[in-house]
């Protein structure tokens, strides 16, 4: 195991730059998520990493070793692909000590960590099977087994549970994560799925257009996101963001949005006329008849929560509700935000107001 140290990184492809000047430490035994919209870097970070991306600048360290200029061999770390890249006309336990055997590794001991990583991933009876008579889910165990046969210092993943369905995507996401407890070997996992992210991961790295947004704890970024990018992207549905205009008339602060005022908590930066962005989650908006008022445009019940499409302050937000109602398609309600909850953010940089 290892810890994995990322120092000013960039990466340019002649003039076009992708990376730019990314720093992030991760200590050994961390299970770390890289997140992101498609295009913001994440997947070309990881494979430098790898060693399957060259560097422009700047330096990868894995376990206290610079290994900017290291084939992926000599690196020390296991990658684990979105679409599996196993061996067809191999078998499961072919598949799992392929590069054990192109290592010239003994028999016995090849055999041995087959078994131990067959059985920590439940494959046991799968051993003798072709990829081809594997579920997805299964085809994706080996996949993991094969990284895990090789006790590398870092696992890999490249948003590996893409392909599959919503259910075993579930599944998957808990088994990766037992297997990280298990192992505690030290973890680097893409995904554009911030879900995944805040179920998996123990440090959130929130990537866009190649720069670093925000990177912390999960629900250190659900409760405090940095800017407005993070404050939409991470939670689902994702954080109704109001643009409007601070007004300090009367003793208290209100952000006036298209004739719809909002309560605003104290700020550093909150003077009178300033552009801001109002946040508030939707499980954070209460029915109450001192509200604003939003007209219902669509009610999504999910069993245990119903959401709640509404139109107010010329767009759209979204109300979550743990009790059920009766809400029909044009109904007018009143929604509070909750005074505790609500995020304050600058309009022109997108930066949090504190």
């Amino acid at each position: 195991m290892a810890d994995v140290r990322i120092e000013k990184l960039y990466k340019a492809y002649g003039s076009l730059e992708v990376i730019h000047g990314v720093d992030i430490d991760i200590p050994d035994g961390r299970f770390v998520v890289l997140v992101g919209p498609s295009g913001c870097g994440k997947s070309t970070l990881l494979r430098m990493i790898a060693g399957l991306e060259g560097v422009t600048a700047g330096t990868i360290s894995i376990g206290g070793r610079v290994v900017n200029n290291l084939p992926p061999a000599e690196r020390n770390i296991a990658m684990v692909f979105q679409n599996y890249a196993l061996y067809p006309h191999k078998s499961v336990a072919a598949n799992m000590g392929f590069a054990l055997k192109m290592q010239n590794m003994p028999k016995a001991e090849i055999d041995e960590r087959v078994a131990k990583a067959a059985e920590i991933l439940g494959l046991q009876p799968y051993l003798a099977r072709f990829p081809r008579e594997l579920s997805g889910g299964q085809r994706q165990r080996v996949a993991m087994g094969r990284a895990i046969v090789r006790e590398p210092q870092v696992f890999l993943f490249d948003e590996p549970l893409s392909n599959l369905d919503a259910k075993l995507r579930v599944q998957m996401r808990a088994e990766i994560r037992e297997l990280h407890q298990r192992l505690s070997t030290t973890t680097v996992y893409v995904t554009h799925d911030q879900i995944e992210a805040m179920t998996m991961a123990d440090q959130i790295v929130v990537m866009r257009d190649g720069h670093i947004s925000q990177q912390g704890a999960p629900l250190e970024l659900y409760d405090r996101p940095a800017n407005v990018f993070v404050a939409g992207f991470i939670g689902s549905p994702s954080m109704n963001l109001i643009e409007g205009l601070v007004d300090g008339n009367g003793g208290s602060l209100t952000v006036e949005a298209q004739g719809v005022s909002l309560a605003a908590p104290e700020r550093t930066g909150m003077e009178q006329g300033r552009k801001v962005v109002f946040g508030i989650r939707p499980e954070h908006l209460e029915l109450d008849e001192a509200g604003f008022e939003a007209k219902v445009a669509v009610v999504e019940p999910t069993g245990s929560e119903t959401h709640v499409v509404l139109r107010a302050a010329g767009r759209e937000i979204i109300a979550v509700f743990k009790e059920r109602h009766a809400f029909r398609p044009g109904d007018v309600i009143r929604l509070k935000p909750h005074p505790d909850m609500v995020h304050m953010f600058d309009a022109e940089t997108g930066l949090r107001l504190d």
